[in-house]
């Protein structure tokens, strides 16, 4: 089963989630999600258990609990959904859509106040 564990602290590790997991049954792959350019964990991350029995232990006895001084999420985690094409879920516009005017470049009426740059 496949578990997800949110609001971890940036300071979270392989090996902590291993732990806290591994007192409910033998753990898979853990995967800590991280930002792309700069590398920093996101706060959430994925915890492989092959034992549905054990995963459900796991998911019962640490949702909620402390983990680095922040109160953990765990539950199975959902199948992926692909995105489309249509805006990214932003409006529903292609180019993401979604702002407060048509005009979206640097030539509108600042009131005033000059140029943003």
């Amino acid at each position: 089963m496949n578990i997800y564990v949110g609001n971890l602290p940036f300071s979270a590790s392989e090996d902590d989630l291993r732990q806290a997991f591994g007192k409910y049954g033998t753990v898979g792959e853990v995967n800590l999600i991280r930002d792309q350019f700069s590398g920093r964990l996101r706060g959430f991350g994925f915890v492989e258990m092959a034992d549905g029995t054990q995963a459900s232990a796991a998911i019962a006895a640490l949702n909620g609990s402390d983990l680095g001084g922040r109160a953990i999420t765990v539950n199975e985690a959902r199948p992926r959904t692909e995105r489309g094409d249509a805006g990214g879920g932003r409006g529903g516009r292609p180019g993401g859509g979604g702002g407060r005017g048509v005009n979206r470049g640097g030539d509108r009426d600042r009131g005033g106040r000059g140029p943003r740059w």
